[in-house]
């Protein structure tokens, strides 16, 4: 989720929070008010109800609640002493213009007592009020809009004003992402006047100007090393191929001379190895196109069609698919040939080999040693099993190219055979 997108879920859920605090103190504040208002008024009613009753005894006959809104009881000494002012809310039966019949409605009724002439009255004083479902509702409306009004102007907010001030770091996150080393020229770079975005700059242009001069200082270096170790190893090799022609030595010393030759291709296939390690690391390929594993894995086998005729494998391929993914051609022939190679040259005589392509997936099981593989360690550098003649490092290197690519690559064995399988599913995503 985008940064903007995520600022107004945590803000729409701040707000909401807020809104519903407020309402709920809006609501006893304002319902607080009301009463008070009311009270005031009961007050008022009541002095002059008292003042009326003193000219006109006729009102203290007042029994019954209608359109005055009181009504008055002659009570003893003892109990109109023991009255106080009291305000309560209660229920009257009433009757609006658009009422059928009268209906029970909320009223806030005051209770206190008098003495007119040396005898005592309890009053009584109702006056209606706004019913609380109805202010609930109302309310409730109000905070509904309210939200809304403040969530429709938050995301306008921030994908007008926000969305632009944003627009500098987006600029130059897209220019990083683009980046890479020994091919783009142009250092990062984009205009704004923000304090953060500019320190962010200088702090991502300082790290990849580091990260370019040690870039180009190792690539220099295996350059030089591959160079300078391939010369002496091509003089040592010529000179055992001579040693070898001319003959002029016994077995033993031939056996010999034949283990240093042996011994010198392999540290010459270990440093091109090595040497193809480090550029995969360094991602110096990355000329991605879209390519047909099955085309690959077609050429594989045809490269190898003379070891496979040798060891008479059986070699079982399904094609269930046509699967393609976009990679640097080299690249993805150098990870597909390693796992038929090691397939094929650790593979037992009349042993087999079946690969299979699906839609997402290539698997590649082949016979060989009955002991499973440690999965922990075969896709470390060096790791051999148990040929003396490999490198070590086929593996390591189909397994750096995968991770390139955020390809998964797993081995697994199971019933005699040993699978290796390449997930593309999360590449082609």
């Amino acid at each position: 989720m985008k940064l903007l997108n995520k600022s107004i879920k945590y803000l729409s859920v701040s707000i909401l929070g807020i809104v519903t605090i407020w309402a709920v103190v809006f609501y006893v504040n304002m319902l607080k008010e009301i009463k008070s208002s009311i009270d005031e008024g009961l007050e008022n009613y009541k002095r002059l109800i008292i003042k009326n009753a003193i000219k006109d005894p006729s009102i203290l006959n007042k029994q019954y609640f209608d359109e005055s809104f009181f009504t008055i009881h002659k009570i003893d000494e003892q109990l109109a002493l023991s009255i106080k002012d009291r305000y309560v809310d209660t229920i009257l039966l009433m009757q609006d213009a658009d009422d059928i019949a009268p209906e029970p409605e909320p009223v806030r009724m005051l209770i206190t007592a008098f003495k007119i002439n040396g005898q005592y009255y309890q009053l009584k004083v109702a006056n209606s009020m706004v019913e609380e479902d109805d202010l609930i509702r109302e309310l409730l409306l109000d905070v509904i809009w309210l939200y809304i009004i403040l969530i429709i102007g938050i995301v306008f907010i921030n994908n007008i004003v926000l969305k632009r001030l944003w627009k500098p770091f987006y600029d130059l996150l897209n220019q990083i992402k683009k980046f890479h080393l020994g091919k783009t020229q142009k250092i990062p770079e984009t205009k704004t006047n923000v304090k953060e975005f500019t320190d962010l700059q200088k702090a991502v242009n300082t790290l990849l100007a580091h990260n370019i001069n040690v870039f180009e200082q190792q690539k220099e270096f295996i350059g030089n090393t591959s160079h300078e170790l391939q010369t002496p190893l091509a003089i040592a090799t010529n000179k055992l191929e001579l040693l070898l022609e001319q003959g002029n030595f016994n077995s033993m010393d031939a056996e010999n001379i034949t283990e240093v030759y042996q011994v010198i291709q392999r540290l010459v296939r270990l440093n091109k190895s090595l040497l193809l390690l480090t550029k995969i690391e360094n991602k110096q390929f990355l000329d991605n196109k879209t390519i047909s594993i099955n085309e690959i894995v077609k050429q594989c086998l045809h490269d190898l069609e003379d070891i496979i005729a040798f060891k008479n494998i059986n070699i079982i391929v399904e094609n269930k698919f046509d699967l393609k993914v976009n990679m640097d051609t080299s690249l993805a022939s150098i990870m597909i040939s390693n796992l038929i190679k090691n397939a094929t040259f650790h593979n037992i005589e009349n042993g087999k080999m079946e690969i299979i392509i699906s839609d997402n997936f290539l698997e590649i099981n082949n016979t060989g040693d009955i002991e499973k593989l440690d999965e922990k360690l075969i896709f470390t550098r060096f790791y051999k099993s148990n040929s003396k003649s490999s490198t070590g490092l086929g593996l390591t290197i189909t397994k750096a190219i995968a991770s390139l690519y955020a390809i998964s690559l797993s081995y697994n064995y199971k019933q005699t055979l040993h699978c290796f399988k390449v997930d593309f599913s999360q590449k082609n995503n």
